[in-house]
């Protein structure tokens, strides 16, 4: 077994770092005519180190981006050549590729960058975040109760951009000695503003639309939250065969990079809904792994999700959800939230989804339940009132850039270029 993993490793190797070229060689010809940037233009900044595989963090911000570029123009720093190609294609805001620290440094002496977003934890944030004289706002990239949404990184931002009272709660717990009325600041769930209005890859007719959208496995006990392999092949099986139901199979990309009998699970899953279409072209399951997040949310009748952000995406429509309930002891689950009212499914559960639909479907209590949830996460979550917020937190730190800008006038020149030598190689 070790002897065929470690080849199974060199294998995935070699294809990456081939991945890894042909890519570098198409962002290449794209940057070599791609007109220069506009000079001093851009006052925001998305700062991003990571590759292809985790573009879905990015993917979920684009049309809050392209929304807040109209008044305030928003450049994406992309450190990853794969990652920067990807998003040079796809992007509504423009893009600069800054492998090393140079180039970064070349960009902000370009530009007039006042505000750094930043969507995850990557360790290279900190080659960002050691300059000054703008503001480093931490903004995720979706609201949850897993154990990443309390970590005491937030206090390495300036600022962070929480969704609400359940978040600034959440954190209460975890950051000492943190100034929450300064610091934290609610926008709520501006994403979800843009849920509706993307044409369906499917015909609306009788059946009943249930979204599944798992997690991946994780990579320790604590946060082994993924339900493919011990609910997923199960409870999909009986919607595919109820001849009632339309599911919509949405995996976490980075499903199976650890665990070969994950990804299996998912494969089978992939191949049972391509199976069914088959069986009955009128059924229209559908797999998705599309770059575009929201109208999957609106549209189920009912979701079926893990402890992910995905919970908290679908909180932010008020639909009825289901929350598989991890079989991992060690996975750690945050009761004092949403998950200690939720409705969960368990693995011996799995196979008998179908009834348990029929049950939820009917029941009053539940539906009020999940507004009062809805409200403790995301405030107001009428049409527009998320970017409106959104919209606010940047306008309140735009001006208190002028502010302290003009308490520090005669600072006078600063040298922020690197002290040390970077040729970081791409992740």
């Amino acid at each position: 077994m070790g002897i065929r993993n470690d080849i199974r490793r060199a294998r995935k190797l070699v294809r990456d770092v081939r991945s890894s070229r042909k890519a570098q060689r198409a962002l290449n010809g794209r940057l070599a005519v791609r007109e220069p940037l506009p000079k001093k233009h851009f006052k925001v900044a998305v700062y991003f180190a990571d590759g292809p595989v985790n573009l879905y963090q990015m993917r979920q911000w684009y049309k809050p981006l392209a929304k807040l570029a109209e008044r305030w123009p928003v450049l994406i720093l992309s450190r990853s050549g794969g990652g920067t190609l990807a998003l040079m294609k796809e992007s509504p805001v423009p893009v600069a590729y800054v492998r090393k620290v140079n180039d970064l440094e070349r960009v902000l002496e370009e530009q007039d960058i006042r505000i750094v977003f930043y969507v995850n934890q990557n360790t290279r944030n900190f080659q960002m975040m050691r300059y000054g004289r703008r503001w480093h706002v931490f903004i995720n990239h979706g609201e949850s109760d897993k154990m990443y949404m309390t970590t005491n990184q937030f206090k390495a931002y300036d600022y962070s951009f929480i969704a609400g009272d359940a978040a600034q709660a959440r954190l209460n717990r975890v950051l000492w000695d943190y100034d929450f009325d300064k610091r934290a600041i609610e926008i709520g769930r501006p994403q979800a503003d843009y849920y509706y209005g993307d044409p369906l890859p499917y015909t609306p007719d009788s059946r009943q639309v249930i979204l599944y959208a798992p997690t991946w496995e994780g990579d320790r006990a604590a946060a082994a939250y993924g339900s493919i392999a011990t609910h997923g092949v199960a409870l999909v099986t009986a919607l595919l065969a109820s001849g009632r139901h339309r599911v919509i199979y949405r995996p976490h990309p980075r499903s199976g990079v650890i665990s070969p009998e994950y990804g299996a699970a998912n494969k089978r899953i992939i191949a049972a809904i391509e199976a069914a279409n088959a069986r009955d072209g009128s059924a229209q399951h559908i797999y998705d792994n599309g770059p575009t997040l929201g109208w999957q949310l609106a549209a189920a009748d009912v979701a079926i999700v893990d402890i992910s952000a995905m919970v908290y995406d679908r909180l932010a429509v008020g639909k009825p959800l289901m929350i598989t309930r991890p079989a991992n002891p060690g996975a750690e689950i945050d009761t004092s939230g949403y998950l200690s009212d939720c409705e969960w499914l368990t693995t011996d559960a799995a196979s008998g989804i179908v009834a348990t639909l029929d049950e939820l479907t009917h029941d009053d209590a539940v539906q009020a339940r999940l507004h009062r949830w809805v409200e403790h996460y995301f405030g107001d979550t009428s049409p527009g009132a998320a970017t409106r917020r959104f919209h606010g937190a940047v306008e309140h730190l735009m001006a208190e850039w002028d502010r302290n800008a003009a308490l520090h006038a005669a600072d006078g020149f600063i040298d922020e270029h690197a002290l040390i030598e970077d040729d970081v190689e791409e992740v």
